[in-house]
């Protein structure tokens, strides 16, 4: 979901990519019926393991953002190029368990907890801040829950 949020919104100045240490082999129906219901494109978006990111020739990273409650304590490769990380911890709806209703509002609550991260992220003044400014920032947001909720 964050991919395709952050590739809309960001209009170009950011190519985004999702990917995780365990892929499920295809893209979770409610994580795309919730993007099609935001009017998010969802053509193209696909299951991927972070390792076809950290390999020679992979797409160069500027940042890299942890965002499952459980990947911050997951070994992560070493990334092409030593782009900005941050862990920015959501709910892995795709573990809720509830009927499909209840199911379907969790996957909508996560995209929208991604979104206002992913909206704070990129109003940063990433051209003025310095390395060490922007790494803080982004660790910042984070632990910062109320940008979350």
């Amino acid at each position: 979901m964050a991919e395709a949020y952050l590739n809309s919104v960001g209009k170009g100045l950011f190519h985004a990519y999702s990917a995780g240490s365990h892929p499920g082999g295809a893209v979770n129906p409610n994580s795309l019926d919730v993007l099609a219901s935001a009017h998010l494109p969802i053509e193209g978006l696909r299951s991927k393991s972070w390792d076809e990111f950290a390999v020679p020739g992979a797409p160069q990273m500027d940042f890299i953002f942890t965002v499952c409650d459980n990947a911050a304590g997951e070994v992560c490769p070493v990334w092409p190029g030593h782009p900005m990380t941050a862990h920015w911890p959501f709910e892995d709806p795709a573990s809720f368990v509830g009927t499909p209703e209840a199911t379907r509002r969790k996957f909508v609550e996560v995209f929208m907890q991604i979104r206002r991260r992913v909206d704070l992220f990129i109003s940063l003044p990433l051209r003025t801040l310095d390395k060490m400014a922007l790494q803080r920032k982004l660790a910042e947001m984070g632990r910062n829950k109320a940008g979350a909720e």
